[in-house]
């Protein structure tokens, strides 16, 4: 019976032009075992954007369609999730999208200077050369949409600003598409203040992964507190993707799936106790009578004075 319906959802896609690959296959499978069959309906309709190469860029999974009608409907959005689910790549299709129908004047791409867990030390160059490695997602996303040539042309107009968090301080940004990568490596203090960046005529997208945090572990993320506070207030939307939306290798799905298991495990089992303190056994003191008090004369002698 899940075949049947597997094979039928296959060949809707097919018949709208759609190319079949392993992706598509392991999606398709997992939506019928879990009862979703009627969503694929949904797949793959509507173009977000056409790559320089003319590639349409749509939303693969559910995951990805919702995110991507809560950027179109929304005035800023959340979207948290694994890594490989296309929520920096989806969001720059969107930017770009609004950007050529003239919705609005400019793209503004920014992320926070944090390093993975290394210390790379000093970076020879000039301060834009220094910030252009953690920069390069962001350069890759928009080489592909745009092209490199139309990339350096905008980028000279002043139409495309990629910078690092910190030139954000201060700025009211209008008329602009506004897009906050790698959002679970800021602080409280910076969440706050890039949020009340947006001028009138903006957009702005939120991305993040809050199991992968390289705050010291005494910061809290300000990814994960924003989710808690905005939760709810209008015109804010929270997209949570899932491992089901990963679209990179299914290895990368894999990994996802067995880091969260172990994660829980971890949750559920209490903390583990030496061996040394479960086998010994607890030991009482013996009970000691007082000596005699420093002063107090014994035999022959004050103890504590000498003769």
């Amino acid at each position: 019976m899940h075949a049947e319906k597997a094979i039928e959802g296959l060949l809707s896609l097919a018949a709208r032009g759609e190319p079949i690959d392993a992706q598509n296959v392991r999606y398709i499978i997992s939506l019928v075992r879990t009862g979703n069959e009627g969503k694929i309906g949904e797949l793959a309709r509507g173009v977000v954007c056409v790559t320089a190469k003319g590639k349409p860029i749509k939303p693969k999974t559910i995951g990805q369609t919702d995110y991507v009608e809560a950027i179109r409907k929304n005035t800023i959005t959340l979207g948290v999730g694994p890594a490989g689910t296309g929520k920096t790549y989806l969001a720059v299709a969107c930017a770009v999208a609004a950007f050529r129908e003239k919705k609005v004047n400019r793209i503004v791409l920014t992320r926070p200077a944090v390093e993975a867990g290394e210390r790379l030390g000093f970076l020879p160059g000039d301060l834009q050369s220094k910030v252009d490695p953690y920069l390069r997602p962001l350069y890759d996303a928009l080489f592909d949409m745009l092209g490199a040539e139309t990339y350096n042309k905008y980028l000279e107009r002043g139409d495309i600003e990629v910078a690092p968090l910190a030139y954000m301080r201060g700025r009211t940004l209008d008329d602009s598409f506004i897009i906050l990568d790698e959002a679970q490596n800021t602080s409280r203090e910076q969440m706050k203040m890039f949020l009340t960046r947006l001028g009138f005529g903006s957009k702005v997208v939120i991305t993040g992964d809050v199991t992968q945090i390289d705050l010291p572990a005494d910061k809290i993320s300000g990814l994960k507190e924003a989710m808690r506070v905005l939760e709810g207030v209008e015109d804010i939307a929270i997209c949570r993707l899932t491992g089901a939306d990963v679209v990179r290798h299914v290895l990368v799905q894999r990994i996802i799936a067995a880091y969260e298991k172990y994660d829980s495990s971890r949750k559920k089992s209490p903390p583990a106790q030496s061996h040394a303190s479960q086998s010994r056994p607890a030991q009482s003191q013996p009970d000691r009578k007082p000596g005699p008090a420093r002063g107090i004369p014994y035999r022959g002698g004050v103890r504590g004075k000498r003769s």
